[in-house]
């Protein structure tokens, strides 16, 4: 399985030696992210915005093995910046070796198929822009990630630009710490339906889930958010819950909230990722320890959840995509991991 990871960019010499210790050392890098979830409060968090860097900054950022200039008579700068150069070099190879150390493998014994993904289709075959919008709360929003690069929609991008390699190919991030279906609803329009996406990947349903919301609700809001998705001209995919420890914690109820999410995308006829599934087989079946997947806050994934999640979700994209360009005819409701 091919993968990308683009190089850490950084603002400074020292902000890029800080961005390398804090990759190193994970668990310190995610304390303020944590710190932000309480102990009642058991709902995505929104993630901390990183610092701005500053503006004369932008070269020495281009690129991890070019620095600020260095004053050569002063041996204490020259020492710390041979320093952040190692550090920030071994931190790329780690971030670039992260599937081989624990391989990314969706479930065995299963086909994968997202489904009819028409309007993306097209537009590749047209050699038109295409849009892909991440529509969700704070998994999408990539809290528990390391940096940016390392969110799921970000992830996504990079895979799908190695297959594509000429498309012109944007995934916006619209994922906001915290939310769930009611909220969401509240700014669909403004931030998905008048972007004109080709694709909205939806991630909903945990929140909801913790915050002990009527399901019969959640089902009511998402099925009228894909009707109006749909109503635009976008190709629509759902993803439910995340399987982790605090989710586990309300089994019953993440159980019917997966099934609430399959009878919305029976009814729309669209496609759903099914998250919940996925990592319970890492962990059930691959015997993946979950802190490998999950953040200390039990809730959250990690730059390899994020990777392999994106990377799982995108080929099911691309085959589909693919599918639908040499013109085999997919069923409109067929759905994802459908047993052979």
């Amino acid at each position: 399985m091919s993968s990308h990871y683009p190089f850490l960019r950084v603002a400074s010499l020292a902000a890029f030696a800080a961005a390398a210790v804090a990759l190193v050392q994970p668990v310190g890098a995610q304390t303020a992210q944590q710190a932000a979830l309480s102990g009642s409060l058991k709902a995505e968090a929104p993630r901390p915005e990183a610092p701005r860097p500053p503006e004369n900054a932008t070269a020495a950022a281009a690129h991890p093995g070019n620095a600020a200039p260095v004053d050569q008579g002063n041996p204490a700068q020259k020492g710390i910046a041979t320093k952040a150069i190692e550090k920030a070099r071994e931190v790329a190879k780690s971030a670039g070796d992260i599937f081989a150390r624990v391989p990314c493998q969706g479930p065995k014994g299963v086909a994968k198929s997202m489904g009819s993904l028409p309007h993306v289709a097209k537009k590749l075959v047209d050699g038109q822009p295409v849009l892909i919008i991440a529509f969700g709360s704070s998994s999408t929003q990539g809290y528990g990630s390391s940096a940016p690069e390392y969110t799921y929609p970000n992830r996504l991008l990079a895979q799908l630009k190695r297959n594509y390699p000429t498309a012109d190919i944007t995934v916006l991030n619209r994922g906001k710490g915290g939310e769930d279906a009611p909220e969401m609803m509240r700014r669909l329009q403004t931030e998905v339906i008048d972007m004109k996406p080709d694709l909205v990947i939806w991630q909903v349903g945990t929140n909801a889930l913790l915050r002990n919301l009527d399901q019969g609700e959640t089902a009511k809001l998402v099925e009228d958010g894909v009707a109006r998705i749909q109503a635009a001209g976008s190709d629509v995919v759902l993803v439910d819950p995340q399987y982790s420890p605090r989710v586990n914690e309300k089994a019953e109820g993440a159980s019917k909230m997966i099934k609430v999410l399959n009878r919305v995308a029976e009814l729309r006829k669209v496609g759903i990722f099914p998250r919940f599934e996925v990592m319970r087989d890492w962990h059930e079946k691959q015997s993946i320890p979950i802190d490998t997947f999950v953040i200390s806050d039990g809730l959250h994934m990690n730059d390899w959840g994020y990777a392999c999640f994106a990377q799982l979700l995108g080929d099911d994209i691309i085959k589909s995509v693919g599918a639908i360009k040499l013109g085999v005819a997919v069923p409109s409701d067929v759905r994802t991991y459908r047993p052979m």
